[in-house]
């Protein structure tokens, strides 16, 4: 590898930076976003991976937000590396507000009371998770965050494409005139040449 560590960071250390960067999270947001636009594909294709990996992140369905990702940007002819980056909204630092926004507007949308109503899980529910029983956990909580998920996620999605897709083809657009310019200076060997040299 060209630009490897002299010390390989461990798990943990790795893991602290993925949740708290080292730097700051504007340098880190600054990243993401050069990623993004940096891209090889259509601006369509970039917008329609990150609105897939955005749109999944809302789901309540955690561990397959990849999966999820990967079909819907399948069948919208997506990138699929920008939806794998657009499930990275879904993380530790945002689920705890986006579980309960989904619950809520699920729950509101549906007309039920509460699962909790005294701030305090029932006995029932608390069993059921630590047992994996998914249909004990159903109808109280998974069905009004699935409920939920899809206006927020379908919202955040649609915003998200608008902002990546105009992003995405304004830096396409001054990355093709920039090479044009440097072309035409002389300064910048044809791809053609460099190929055959």
């Amino acid at each position: 590898m060209l630009f490897r560590r002299r010390e390989p960071q461990t798990f943990w250390t790795k893991t602290r930076t993925a949740i708290w960067p080292r730097r700051s999270f504007r340098r880190s947001a600054a990243y993401f976003q050069k990623r993004v636009l940096r891209l090889k594909a259509h601006p369509h294709a970039i917008a329609a991976g990150i609105a897939a990996g955005v749109f999944s992140s809302f789901t309540p369905f955690v561990g397959f937000h990849f999966l999820i990702a990967f079909a819907i940007a399948f069948c919208l002819s997506g990138n699929m590396a920008a939806a794998a980056l657009g499930c990275l909204l879904g993380n530790p630092l945002t689920f705890p507000a986006v579980w309960a926004a989904t619950y809520e507007v699920g729950r509101l949308m549906l007309g039920v009371s509460p699962a909790v109503g005294d701030g305090a899980a029932p006995a029932g529910i608390a069993h059921a998770l630590l047992n994996r029983d998914l249909l004990a956990i159903w109808d109280p909580i998974v069905k009004p965050m699935l409920i939920g998920s899809l206006p927020l996620g379908i919202g955040f999605a649609g915003v998200a494409y608008a902002a990546v897709f105009v992003g995405a083809r304004s830096f396409q657009r001054r990355r093709a005139l920039r090479i044009q310019e440097l072309r035409a200076k002389g300064s910048l060997v044809p791809s053609s040449v460099e190929t055959a040299s």
